[in-house]
């Protein structure tokens, strides 16, 4: 259980109640999942806790909102992405997943900013919508492809690999372990660099 953290003072606190009713202590009144979504969009930080246990709940908090944004036709989660995302849970790569993930939409939101900047910016306002689109599916690939990528090292109930990966070696060395960590190393790498030059090598044709 995570309770309350001496660091809470620089975040707003919501309370949700047993009724599922969520409350803001900074303003005194009940909010909806829609106003604590717009408070995400505004870089408002705030955390979210357990009326009754104290308990930190602010993950699940965030995931529902996820769910009802999908609900209303946001989709922004391919479902592609989503069964290879659940596939890690209770992987032995799962730790290295939400590290990955991370960092991968922070590049992708500075990907974004960019783009915000070059439409004010260089086009006035004025800004080709199909060279965007076309820089959404390949975020969207490059998510789908980061996924992919590990799969050849999922294994199944019998430990062997899942996917179109190769299979586990019968009696596997170390040096055999030591080579599948830096291939893997060299392809989050390769990958990071990608999105890194995402917006750059789009905005210089």
């Amino acid at each position: 259980m995570t309770n309350k953290k001496s660091d809470d003072q620089d975040r707003i606190v919501i309370k949700k109640y047993a009724n599922r009713r969520l409350y803001n202590t900074a303003t005194s009144s009940y909010v909806t999942l829609d106003h604590l979504s717009q408070m995400v969009k505004d870089n408002t930080d705030f955390v979210v806790y357990d009326a009754k246990s104290g308990e930190d709940i602010t993950r699940p908090v965030l995931t529902q909102i996820i769910v009802e944004e999908e609900n209303k036709g946001q989709n922004l989660l391919p479902i592609s992405f989503l069964r290879q995302l659940i596939g890690f849970y209770g992987d032995s790569l799962q730790g290295l997943v939400p590290s990955y993930l991370e960092q991968a939409m922070r590049a992708f939101g500075h990907n974004q900013e960019q783009m915000r900047e070059y439409m004010q910016g260089t086009m006035q306002g004025m800004f080709p919508f199909g060279q965007f689109e076309e820089m959404n599916k390949q975020n969207i690939a490059l998510f789908e492809q980061t996924m992919k990528m590990f799969s050849p090292f999922m294994q199944d109930e019998n430990g062997e690999p899942t996917g179109d990966g190769p299979k586990k070696p019968t009696a596997p060395g170390a040096a055999k372990s030591d080579a599948s960590l830096d291939e893997l190393k060299s392809q989050l790498e390769a990958m990071q660099a990608q999105l890194n030059n995402l917006a750059g090598g789009k905005s210089g044709k």
